[in-house]
């Protein structure tokens, strides 16, 4: 259906009579009327009864206009769609985040990015800092929050947060015993013969061999995994210790556990919004990285 001729014919429906039309439509009425018989010429029958004032469809025009009213209604629908796009407020954001992190960041971001992006759905990719780089620079996501050194060349890093690398312990262990919680300490002071780690992958863990190596420890591990979650209520639940940052002690770890930042160790991993170089995020995802910092900052505030 040609959608000019469609929205034409309604015109005239509607105002009852051709000249109306026209001067609604804001074009001459040969030209109207001409456009009217092109349709007619097109379908091979009449559309209007010309006999009658005002102009009166005939059966094929009635279903003529039923048809054009549903063609003209989608087309109305995909221009607000396409308009929603260009001034970017709907449209899939591709978010690439541990999962961890999602459990921290989502419930507190997610309720105030959809009351201002309600058209913009999210897709989660749940993986390691140091494959979210990788996917990020595959073209895989479009946006990644992780807790990583900032020194992709083909990626924009914008600071969310700054992590402290420490040590939690749970309560009755034996550095619990020696040191309140919160007391700034060296790795040497941490007992090694029951340690819990995440596997490799995880930018922890690499924070973790590096402290080892320049130690020169080897830690007797309890229990290595994949999740932040188990490894905490291992290491608390079992007198152990773990290695972690700051943002992953919960009010379950700070009832339980004693958190011990590490004082001799500078740590350059922060938790960064990432995005590939060259390419302008569309203004939800900007939103979104502001809603992160917000509601970060905020939560922090209240511990």
């Amino acid at each position: 259906m040609n959608l000019k001729q469609a929205n034409y014919i309604r015109t005239v429906v509607q105002e009852g009579s051709v000249t109306a039309a026209a001067k609604k439509l804001y074009v001459s009425q040969p030209s109207l009327s001409q456009t009217i018989r092109q349709a007619e010429e097109e379908y091979g029958v009449a559309l209007f009864n010309r006999n009658v004032s005002p102009l009166r469809l005939t059966y094929a025009g009635e279903r003529y206009l039923e048809a054009a009213n549903v063609m003209l209604s989608a087309n109305d629908r995909l221009e607000n769609e396409m308009r929603e796009i260009r001034q970017e407020n709907s449209g899939v954001l591709r978010l690439g985040m541990s999962v961890q992190r999602a459990m921290q960041v989502l419930p507190l971001a997610l309720p105030w990015f959809l009351m201002q992006f309600p058209h913009v759905s999210l897709e989660l990719t749940e993986e390691g800092s140091t494959t979210l780089e990788e996917l990020l620079e595959l073209g895989h996501i479009d946006l990644a929050l992780a807790a990583i050194e900032s020194v992709g060349k083909h990626l924009n890093y914008t600071l969310i947060e700054r992590e402290t690398v420490g040590i939690l312990a749970g309560k009755n262990s034996e550095l619990a015993s020696r040191l309140p919680a919160g007391t700034p300490i060296t790795l040497d002071q941490v007992p090694t013969d029951s340690f819990v780690t995440l596997r490799e992958g995880h930018s922890i863990r690499l924070v973790q061999d590096k402290l080892f190596r320049q130690y020169g420890i080897k830690p007797r591990v309890l229990l290595e995994t994949d999740s932040v979650e188990i490894a905490k209520r291992v290491a608390i639940s079992t007198g152990g210790c773990m290695l972690c940052t700051n943002n992953l002690v919960d009010d379950h770890a700070r009832r339980q556990g004693a958190f011990y930042p590490l004082r001799d160790y500078d740590n350059q991993r922060h938790f960064y919004a990432c995005s590939r170089k060259n390419e302008q995020l569309p203004r939800y995802a900007e939103g979104f990285i502001r809603i992160v910092k917000r509601v970060l900052a905020e939560n922090q505030e209240m511990v």
